[in-house]
């Protein structure tokens, strides 16, 4: 099974071809630039590189969110671009279960993790059993001292991933003390081709239907959501 994988929900971009069992190539860069003009280009160049059509694919995953509103909608929408014009099957992947993959060898529990603003962040809780990642706490918002609290019912050492890891670090070594580690720089950025992997056998998604997980809204869409509900109301 040829696939093609695609994040960019954070600032990282990352793009990669899996044919069978074997990497074809993989292309991430950690940048502060527009997505929405870098994608394709890499996708045409890294497809062209690995010498495969994309004609010849069998199947496109991308990372679905949470992260970036504007990230994480450009990658769905060139995703579900390509299955439908491709005509094949379309599996999207929590970014945050790509980013706990990366640490897949960690003996315990996992914990990726991105700024969300005022002291919150996305993250989620998984865990390796039988050389699958589990999901062991649905992927949230929560603010990270609540979530830092949260953990010390977990009795097992916890790995903090993700490149926003730095921010919040201080608030879980206050509440875990030494039971909390943050995984090293190489383990941060999401890799594209465990994003492939973790979608090669999942249930496809409906293309017309499929969305993005933000997990929360837009704040401007939420304060426009208030507003119309205040009108309601009056």
């Amino acid at each position: 099974m040829k696939v093609l994988a695609i994040d960019t929900s954070t600032f990282v971009m990352g793009i990669a071809v899996v044919d069978g069992q074997i990497v074809k190539g993989e292309l991430i860069t950690n940048l502060k630039k527009n997505h929405s003009i870098r994608v394709m280009p890499a996708i045409e160049a890294l497809l062209q590189e690995c010498d495969i059509s994309p004609h010849n694919l069998d199947r496109i995953v991308v990372a679905k969110g949470p992260g970036s509103y504007t990230g994480v909608r450009i990658g769905v929408t060139i995703a579900k671009t390509l299955a439908w014009t491709l005509r094949i099957p379309l599996v999207g992947i929590s970014s945050l279960e790509v980013m706990a993959a990366s640490a897949k060898y960690f003996q315990g529990l996992v914990v990726p993790l991105m700024d969300a603003r005022r002291g919150q962040i996305y993250t989620g809780l998984y865990k390796v059993e039988g050389g699958n990642i589990q999901s062991i706490v649905a992927d949230q918002v929560i603010l990270a001292t609540e979530w830092a609290n949260e953990l010390k019912s977990y009795s097992e050492p916890i790995l903090l991933v993700g490149n926003d890891s730095a921010l919040h670090e201080a608030a879980f070594i206050e509440a875990l003390g030494h039971s909390v580690e943050v995984a090293s720089a190489t383990l941060h950025n999401p890799r594209p081709s465990e994003l492939a992997w973790l979608g090669m056998n999942r249930e496809p998604e409906d293309v017309h239907t499929f969305v993005p997980n933000y997990i929360r809204l837009a704040e401007a869409e939420a304060n426009w959501l208030a507003r119309q509900q205040e009108r309601t109301e009056c």
